[in-house]
């Protein structure tokens, strides 16, 4: 009987000894072990961690890969007695309420994991604390305007640099991933008011954009007229230069020529004049400006009333 009761014993032993001192760790989760209440610096990973039973280990499995939310800022609840103003209703710089609310993503840092593990339970509150502190700055460090047109954009980039640096002397063991305004707006008091003077703003952008668009066109356009008109005169330049060169070789030709005859008929030179004048004639004749003599001739002798009209110039 005796032998019994210890064989009883001895089983239950190494059946708590085995349940108590294997853990299986998850995927994405650490494990951080206490040995009598002192932390052990390994920090187990996935997989089964075998230790001593419970009352000696105490094994705390931790998610280190999920990505956790903290709320921040204006809830939309009316404020209490005690404070002047809702959560997350801060004062610009030019002395404008806005309401404000952001979401800060967060994860675990594995290598840190015993520190958040000891802070888990003020983790977020800090958090909290440390971003309020960070958008009560920079909204009273700017215009209503500049914060309300731009603050959803500039915030985000602010609050994870910022938080990150702020928070590493409370050893929280956390990282900030990301953060996202949700809200930048006026108190519903004024919130028509801002919402004219963001249309008035746009209204501007629009116009502005518009008349840069046609400012542009016409330096577009006037760039292709100078184009085209450089174009035009270069070529006009080179056509006047080649028939500059064309009459100035005729002309030498003619005078080689004139030169050469002229020795031997002194004569020569009006006949040159009267060959050019009957071309000129020539022209001017189916150019409409000028007429034989005859045409006028009549039984009283000549008669020139009037010369032939100049024809109109197309």
């Amino acid at each position: 009987m005796k032998r019994a009761l210890l064989a009883l014993l001895a089983f239950l032993f190494v059946l708590y000894t085995a349940a108590t001192a294997l853990t299986q760790v998850r995927p994405g989760e650490r494990a951080v072990v206490r040995r009598f209440g002192r932390i052990l610096p390994q920090k187990p990973g996935p997989g089964l961690h075998i230790g001593w039973p419970w009352g000696i280990d105490q094994v705390e499995r931790v998610n280190v890969a999920r990505d956790r939310t903290v709320p921040i800022g204006f809830t939309g609840r009316e404020a209490d007695e005690a404070t002047a103003t809702p959560t997350g209703q801060l004062l610009t710089g030019d002395h404008n309420l806005v309401n404000v609310q952001v979401d800060v993503n967060y994860t675990i840092a594995d290598d840190e994991v015993e520190k958040y593990f000891l802070q888990a339970d003020r983790a977020e509150a800090v958090i909290t604390r440390v971003a309020e502190s960070i958008l009560a700055e920079w909204i009273a460090g700017r215009r209503v305007d500049d914060v309300l047109l731009t603050g959803k954009e500039l915030l985000k980039g602010v609050l994870v640099n910022e938080l990150q640096e702020r928070l590493r002397p409370y050893d929280l063991g956390v990282v900030i991933t990301g953060a996202s305004v949700t809200q930048v707006n006026p108190p519903d008091e004024v919130k028509d008011a801002f919402q004219r003077v963001a249309q008035a703003h746009t209204g501007m952008k629009t116009q502005e954009n518009s008349a840069r668009q046609f400012a542009a066109r016409k330096l577009s356009d006037t760039e292709a007229e100078i184009f085209h008109t450089k174009r035009m005169t270069a070529a006009y330049a080179r056509a006047q230069e080649l028939q500059a060169r064309v009459e100035v070789e005729n002309f030498l030709k003619r005078l080689e020529q004139y030169r050469r005859l002229s020795k031997d008929n002194p004569t020569y030179l009006n006949t040159l004049w009267l060959d050019d004048m009957t071309r000129l004639f020539a022209r001017m004749k189916d150019a409409g400006r000028i007429d034989l003599l005859d045409h006028y001739l009549t039984g009283e002798g000549l008669t020139i009333m009037q010369f032939p009209p100049l024809p109109k110039k197309k």
